[in-house]
Formats: C-alpha cells, structure tokens, sequence
C-alpha cells in the first residue's frame, strides 16, 4: 500500500471515546510551535478562521511505518489528509479560513522533509515536546515507543476552538467536511 492509496475497507475505523468532547468553546492555549516555512506560530497571535488539523505521524517514502500501524483504528491516512487539505486550499480559504495548520508530534525537520514531498502551501506545526497537546488534554496514543497525538480537526474562530471532529475517518474526506461545516456556517462568519 502507498502512502497516499488507501483502501479504507481495509482499515480499521476509530471509535469516538469521547477524548475530544471538552474541547470545542476552549481558547487555544498561548503558546509558540515551530512551523515548517516562516516564523514559528503563536497562538495568540492567531486572529480570524484557524483549522488545525491534527494527526499521528506522517510516514515517508524511504522509512516503514511502525509495525501494526494499519491496524491501529484511526492511524492510516496522515498523507491523504495533508494532501486533501493541500488540494481544498483555496476552497478553504474562499470560505473564510485565514490559518491552516497541521499539527503532529514530529519534529520540524522530519515534518519539513513531508511538507516539500507533499508540496502544501501551508506550514506543519511541531508539538514534539507534548506541550500543545497537553494544554488541550488531546487524545493520543501510544506505538512503537512513541507518544502521538489521535487525529482530530479543530476550526478555531477568534483563539476560540468553535467546533471539532472527531475521530476524522477516512481522513481524505476531512478537508470535505470541514468546508461542508463552513459552508452551513457561514453566518456566524458575519
């Protein structure tokens, strides 16, 4: 299986545990991440729509995937996210969206090797030290020695996270869903 064809009749969907329900109406915490082009991103800096969305680990061409990771409901799928986002960009932004990031637990430079491979027009953000993370009480997981983050999207309006998704499955349709959510949402833009 390539990293970006996947047949999600094989993979295992993720459950709603119910890890994410605290979230939607909490303020992003004020905080700086590195980003893979420009400046870091503090948060509090952020005016306007934000999407951050969220995922376990990129894989990449030239190394494997953690062993099992197919198996784990809700792991598969971080490249087709990226790229879904990465093909919606201007739809995204025709609907109000002035900040799009991913957010994984990786660190800058393996997330900067994805972000040229994948060519997106927005940077990925580093929460290799956990702390964003924990600020927000995110779900994660753990795999192969490694703490991740589960996968989640949030649009954040003013700091403010107005709504979240999860779990995202299959995560090629997250960019869909949240200019569908935009889309019946447009008023609140106003």
């Amino acid at each position: 299986m390539s990293l970006t064809e996947v047949d999600w009749a094989l993979i295992p969907a993720p459950a709603d545990d119910g890890k994410a329900a605290h979230l939607e109406g909490k303020a992003l915490p004020d905080m700086t991440l590195d980003a893979t082009c420009g400046p870091a991103i503090t948060f509090a800096d952020l005016d306007g729509v934000a999407v951050i969305y969220v995922y376990p680990m990129t894989g990449r061409p030239d190394r494997d995937l953690p062993e099992g990771w197919n198996d784990i409901p809700g792991a598969r799928g971080c490249t087709p996210q990226s790229c879904a986002f990465r093909d919606h960009y201007a739809e995204l932004q025709d609907y109000g969206v002035d900040h799009l990031f991913g957010l994984s637990t990786q660190d800058t430079t393996y997330q900067t090797e994805a972000a040229e491979r994948l060519h997106l027009p927005f940077p990925l953000l580093s929460d290799a030290d956990l702390a964003f993370g924990k600020a927000l009480d995110l779900p994660g997981m753990e795999t192969d020695g490694q703490y991740l983050h589960k996968r989640l999207t949030m649009i954040v309006r003013d700091g403010v996270i107005a709504k979240v998704f999860y779990p995202v499955f299959p995560p090629d349709q997250d960019a869909a869903n949240v200019i569908d959510w935009l889309r019946a949402n447009a008023e609140e833009r106003a």
